[in-house]
């Protein structure tokens, strides 16, 4: 199937801020395309899962373009507001509603009414603003913040995330009422990886797209460059498959993309949950940034106890870790060594190593670290700022409303 999917005037968008484009040519591509269109008759609500660059915005545009509505189709990244602003976005306010809310003014609800209201990230919503789209969505009205009149909507939503729901569920993250109600028609949108049929196709249209720009013709993939494409994981997806597009484009020569003109990045290729053996002295030493002893407070926890005297977690932990322990298990062995030693605030202890160590380990890219973790952004920013690792506040995004029938929160 060749049918493509672009966003409205793309070429004028910035580079890489999400997927920009969908082909459709693998076998599990072209099922998931006419399992959309089966979606988009219905005036169902739709929630489509999947990995950051996947195009999941393309895919609820493409809801929307099939279902014959005739309003607006509204995007509203929910991990780009501060908890505040976004219940005021959503809903709208009435004059007077709080401080600076100097006139009346509709939500996105209102302005998507008789069109399409798509919710990126959704799982990066406070448990208290889910109880109220909860409310939105079995009463088919929303009251503005500041007033008691209920305005009625013939609203679709469509909902996105790439956070586990279920697992968001378990913590008490998600509400899972919320969940069946966004749920009722599913839509799990594979990574780019898990549909190899679409990544030359994509290749080429990408190629087609900046040799326009940068005013080169005709160039062409060399048999190497294919084979390099096909073989790598695409951890950001089409997204990235653009950007690599775009620098090969920049740097080739003769017209001819090879493979040393790609810029694949190794050391980002997805985990695929291997099982890799460690040594026995890489696994002996805890790491420094892990505050796992804290001397002064172990001191005044058992009074009598001397440095010398008590044994290290490192050298505890030596004793029970065999050589070929899966990490997960070597953890498992150290969590252990420091219940057996008495460990004053593990859950907080462990908990400020992991968000610590990743933040880290990810360059303090919040959206990486995230990813990492299995936990929103939202999520991920308050155990940030709890542990002083960012500030207390922060810009609020700004608003762009390209035309009356398109409207984007960047």
């Amino acid at each position: 199937m060749n049918k493509l999917l672009t966003f409205p005037e793309s070429s004028g968008s910035p580079l890489s801020i999400r997927a920009k484009a969908m082909l459709f040519h693998d076998q599990r591509s072209s099922e998931l395309l006419e399992q959309v269109e089966r979606i988009a008759r219905s005036d169902a609500t739709a929630l489509i899962i999947g990995e950051t660059g996947t195009g999941k915005e393309l895919i609820a545009r493409h809801i929307h373009t099939s279902s014959g509505r005739k309003g607006p189709f509204i995007a509203v990244n929910c991990g780009a507001f501060s908890e505040t602003l976004i219940d005021a976005e959503l809903f709208g306010h009435e004059s007077g509603a709080f401080t600076g809310a100097n006139q009346a003014r509709s939500g996105w609800f209102e302005a998507a009414n008789g069109g399409t209201l798509f919710l990126d990230e959704v799982g990066d919503l406070s448990l208290a603003l889910q109880v109220k789209l909860l409310r939105v969505l079995q009463e088919r009205q929303v009251v503005r913040i500041g007033s008691r009149r209920p305005v009625a909507l013939d609203v679709r939503l469509v909902a996105a995330t790439n956070v586990d729901l279920q697992k968001a569920i378990a913590a008490d993250r998600f509400r899972s009422d919320l969940y069946y109600r966004l749920s009722v028609a599913t839509i799990d949108l594979p990574p780019l990886c898990d549909r190899p049929g679409d990544i030359l196709p994509l290749a080429r249209h990408f190629i087609e797209i900046y040799s326009e720009r940068l005013q080169v013709n005709r160039v062409s993939l060399s048999s190497e460059a294919e084979s390099a494409l096909l073989a790598y994981e695409w951890p950001g997806n089409i997204r990235e498959l653009e950007n690599v597009v775009h620098y090969s484009l920049i740097v080739c020569r003769n017209n001819i993309i090879e493979a040393d003109d790609l810029r694949l990045v190794g050391a980002l290729h997805r985990s695929r949950g291997r099982s890799v053996p460690v040594r026995a002295d890489s696994a002996r030493s805890v790491p420094d940034s892990l505050p796992a002893v804290r001397d002064a407070e172990l001191d005044e926890q058992r009074p009598n106890a001397s440095v010398e005297s008590e044994p290290a977690v490192a050298d505890a932990a030596s004793d029970h870790i065999g050589a070929e322990l899966h990490p997960l298990q070597q953890i498992e062995q150290l969590i252990a060594c420091l219940i057996e030693n008495e460990q004053v605030s593990l859950l907080d202890t462990v908990e400020q190593s992991l968000i610590r160590i990743a933040f880290a380990k990810c360059k303090d890219n919040q959206v990486q670290t995230a990813k990492v973790l299995g936990i929103s952004r939202n999520i991920l920013r308050t155990y940030l700022k709890r542990y002083g690792l960012i500030g207390q506040e922060g810009k609020e995004p700004e608003i762009h409303i390209a035309n009356t029938e398109e409207v984007e929160l960047v």
